[in-house]
């Protein structure tokens, strides 16, 4: 194994090296969510891409509602269903081998946690277009495209790495830590780390290797002028209920044990896009089954209805020229993780650090949770002085580690399901379904799907940074709520996200005030107000946020100093009339409004850390105090 003190061979030309705070290697979407984050907490960061610009190949097409409130917190809410993706493209759905449902579809309308949707299916490249517009707009970030990296190397204070401009040349620059976000074959772990022993492993018990092709169509509508001879203008079918039946609205898992294949709509419904997935056997060339011919014969026969379904003797295929293929290549989909995702001052996350099989569209929303728990870190560990971040990154992705056990359980459960061949499995799993539908219970836990699987609480390691004796490592959940400092009574409907973690904010964690109402507030004030020489900088009182849970609440009585921060829970009515919020997005079902105090009950003071975990909660002033009092221990041990 390489030594350290062997990385850097020439040090006397250090002085030409530009600096930054991070270099971060790779601008896809766990790159671009880091640099922005980054720029959030004011910390410099240059970000390499390789390419000259956003790739127009769609890849990754799902993301669960943590990756929407991650784009939320960039404040791209605005871009999710207007430019990114949609939720209207249905719910998930998995049919046997006859083109029977298998089981109720598992929903997509908010529940839960993050007041958001269960997922939506987009566009990668609008995806990535609006997180470098975030990069851009927090002013902090330094995209360089065209740019390959050639070399890395570190000391105790620095990495260094060379890399080659859009014209060519040679340039260095050196950072206080380097981020590989440059995929799982990318130079960063590939070329650097490995020599260290980073290795991209077995996913602890989670086993799953197979190659599939992923297909990419653009559709367009046929028309009685453009296709007269199509059969289905004579039974009043319409462009539009043409593609609708040949491209269904549900997003589909098509149980066929002969060849297992997953098939949808994604992004905008204008872009008229469609995705198929199909396993290659083991005794197949990728590259050969992702030709034309073997498209036509694998993928064409779920375009081609029988004629009885309409009534028509002849069999009835979408027309072919109304098809064009985007993309249609081989990919291995595996379950794979690295022994270590930091070493010293480099670090990898997203696909660097971790693939996924597709089955539960874990992928981009796994690499945002990295960036999300990431950043604040590496804003703590490039301050001035602070000398223990082996520690804190170790603890960083420790915890990811557990999140990505839970989403692999996802991933390989959803995997099971699609591309079971043994008859008797099949068999005892096609009832398993049919008999969870029995219980009205059950039948929700079902259709729950991905939900079961989003933000976890995590079980306390050592080098973790909350307090777990003090209710810390719960993701805290996130409502609706309306602010109360306004002449007219109420504000506009909003998320807590963006009051609590607003941008003019300073404080590293910020503190959540749970009051059930308003004749609170001065004891909460006065409690916040005694602890606030304790804060050590990284909690600061004045920028609490107090949300009241009596829904009758209007703005009398609200002490000056505090009136902008005080905010009360909102009905999901309130937020479905806003069509600021609502537009693109189905009304709210199942959400509690009450789920905060449900979830912390007596508790009245919340510690959050910048990535929306809890690092403690606490009854009254004394444990606020205790806790507080702890964060330098938490951050530096």
């Amino acid at each position: 194994m390489a030594d350290l003190k062997h990385t850097v061979t020439h040090v006397e030309t250090i002085d030409d090296y530009e600096a930054t705070d991070v270099l971060i290697v790779g601008c896809g979407p766990t790159g671009a969510m880091l640099s922005a984050l980054l720029g959030h907490q004011k910390v410099r960061n240059v970000v390499l891409d390789r390419e000259p610009g956003i790739t127009t190949d769609p890849r990754g097409i799902a993301l669960d509602e943590d990756g929407i409130r991650l784009l939320q917190a960039l404040g791209l809410y605005d871009d999710i269903y207007t430019s990114i993706g949609s939720c209207k493209h249905g719910n998930l759905q998995f049919y046997w081998g006859n083109g029977k449902k298998a089981g109720p579809p598992t929903v997509h309308e908010n529940e839960l946690q993050h007041s958001h949707i269960g997922f939506i299916c987009h566009k990668q490249p609008a995806l990535e277009a609006s997180l470098r517009k975030a990069m851009s707009k927090a002013g902090y970030s330094d995209l360089r495209l065209s740019s390959t990296i050639t070399s890395i190397s570190e000391d105790e204070d620095w990495v260094y790495a060379r890399y080659t401009d859009s014209l060519g040349a040679e340039r260095k620059i050196k950072s206080k830590f380097l981020v590989g976000a440059d995929g799982k074959t990318g130079y960063t772990r590939k070329q650097y780390l490995e020599a260290y022993g980073v290795k991209l492993q077995q996913a602890s018990k989670y086993t799953y290797e197979e190659t599939w092709v992923a297909l990419n169509w653009k559709i367009t509508l046929p028309t009685k002028e453009t296709h007269p001879d199509f059969p289905l203008w004579e039974l009043g079918y319409r462009p539009e209920d043409v593609y609708d039946a040949f491209f269904p609205v549900n997003f589909r898992f098509l149980c066929n044990p002969e060849r297992p294949a997953v098939c949808g709509r994604f992004g905008l419904l204008e872009d008229k896009l469609w995705r198929f997935e199909f396993l290659v056997k083991k005794n197949e060339d990728g590259m050969e089954m992702s030709e034309p011919k073997m498209i036509d014969k694998i993928v064409f026969p779920y375009i081609t209805h029988e004629g009885k379904r309409y009534g028509l003797q002849q069999e009835v295929q979408y027309p072919r020229d109304c098809i064009q293929t985007l993309r249609s290549r081989p990919f291995v989909f595996s379950a794979r993780s690295c022994n270590k995702w930091a070493l010293r001052r480099v670090v990898l996350c997203g696909d660097s650090a971790h693939v996924l099989p597709p089955f539960g569209g874990q992928g981009i929303a796994s690499g945002f949770r990295d960036a999300s728990a990431l950043a604040w870190r590496l804003a703590v560990a490039c301050r001035s002085g602070f000398q223990n971040h082996e520690n804190l990154l170790t603890g960083w992705y420790t915890e990811r580690k557990q999140q990505l056990e839970r989403s692999l359980a996802l991933t390989i459960e959803n995997g099971a399901f699609v591309t079971e061949t043994n008859p008797v499995k099949i068999f005892f799993r096609d009832w398993y379904l049919w008999f969870l539908q029995l219980h009205p219970g059950w039948k929700y836990w079902l259709e729950m799907g991905a939900r079961r699987y989003g933000m976890i609480r995590y079980e306390y390691e050592p080098g973790m940074a909350f307090l777990p004796d003090m209710g810390g490592g719960a993701c805290f959940p996130q409502v609706y709520c309306v602010p109360l400092g306004v002449k007219q009574g109420v504000g506009q409907p909003g998320f807590t996200d963006d009051f609590v973690f607003a941008p003019r904010k300073t404080g590293l964690f910020q503190i959540v005030v749970l009051l059930d109402g308003i004749a609170e507030l001065t004891w909460a004030y006065n409690s916040l107000a005694e602890v606030d020489t304790l804060s050590h900088g990284e909690v600061k009182t004045a920028e609490a946020t107090y949300i009241i849970h009596d829904l009758t609440s209007g703005s009398n009585s609200l002490p000056e100093n505090i009136e902008d921060s005080v905010i009360r829970i909102a009905t999901a009515a309130e937020f479905a009339q806003d069509s600021r919020l609502c537009g693109g997005r189905p009304p709210p079902k199942h959400y509690d409004a009450f789920g905060l105090r449900k979830a912390f009950k007596r508790k009245n003071f919340v510690i959050l850390r910048p990535d929306r975990f809890v690092y403690a909660a606490c009854s009254d002033k004394a444990e606020l105090e205790k806790a507080v009092a702890r964060i330098e221990t938490a951050l530096h041990s």
